[in-house]
């Protein structure tokens, strides 16, 4: 297993507005994302959830307000300094290295990451694929896997980093609904057992009300509601603009 993060800070992002050529992409978005916590990030596509993930870990440089782990203020680092502080994200497309194993993969996340050795690797490497609960998979060609298993071994990949906080950009996509019932206790099992925080942006709805404890709506870059699964089923702002009426009934 691998060990709980230790009394980490909060992952705080405040007034964050990120602008492409004119066109305000995020608009004020403020979120704090604490240890032990499921915090869901949805809403329509083009609402900015995935920018703001990248804007937070560093991908796209913010245009305005601040991001903090803790005291630190991480506003414009580089990702791999971010990396560095305990802030893992997975990507809406999973790149593993299709010609190495799935350990492989997996070590080299811990290596660039975090400057691990490659004995401390193979460490991280072992457990995080406990934890996941696919070491099974681990000499397996990264190539051959189908893609519920390739996204597990992205989250793996993030674990093996010996994060404080996750960012999972849609992991449930293409997933079908046998490989959600997977998904969704080993995501809470990590919550649990690891104590990292995770944010988690995707569009099945199970995921997000099964398992997250508040959920944060995005609409055209702005906050339109922030609150528990219970909370925000019912907003009629979010029936209005994600959920519909179905949902919240």
């Amino acid at each position: 297993m691998i060990e709980a993060v230790a009394q980490a800070p909060d992952l705080v992002a405040r007034d964050v507005v990120k602008d492409f050529a004119g066109l305000r992409a995020l608009d004020g978005v403020s979120f704090t994302l604490r240890r032990g916590e499921v915090l869901g990030l949805i809403g329509p596509n083009g609402s900015g959830k995935t920018t703001l993930i990248n804007v937070v870990t560093g991908l796209l440089r913010i245009t305005s307000g601040e991001v903090k782990v803790g005291a630190t203020d991480i506003t414009g680092w580089q990702p791999y300094r971010i990396a560095r502080t305990g802030v893992a994200r997975t990507f809406q497309v999973v790149k593993l290295f299709k010609d190495f194993t799935v350990r492989e993969n997996v070590e080299v996340a811990a290596i660039s990451a975090t400057g691990a050795s490659r004995a401390e690797a193979r460490e991280r490497a072992a457990a995080a694929l406990a934890q996941i609960g696919i070491e099974h998979l681990a000499d397996l060609t990264a190539g051959v896997l189908p893609q519920g298993e390739e996204r597990r071994v992205e989250i793996a990949r993030a674990l093996a980093t010996n994060p404080a906080f996750i960012l999972l950009d849609e992991p449930g996509a293409g997933l079908n609904d046998a490989e959600i019932e997977v998904l969704l206790p080993t995501l809470d099992r990590v919550r649990r057992e690891v104590g990292c925080g995770i944010l988690i942006v995707d569009h099945d709805m199970r995921l997000i009300m099964g398992l997250c404890d508040r959920i944060h709506v995005l609409s055209y870059g702005e906050t339109i509601a922030e609150g528990t699964p219970d909370e925000v089923r019912v907003s009629p702002a979010v029936i209005e603009a994600y959920l519909g009426a179905e949902v919240a009934g």
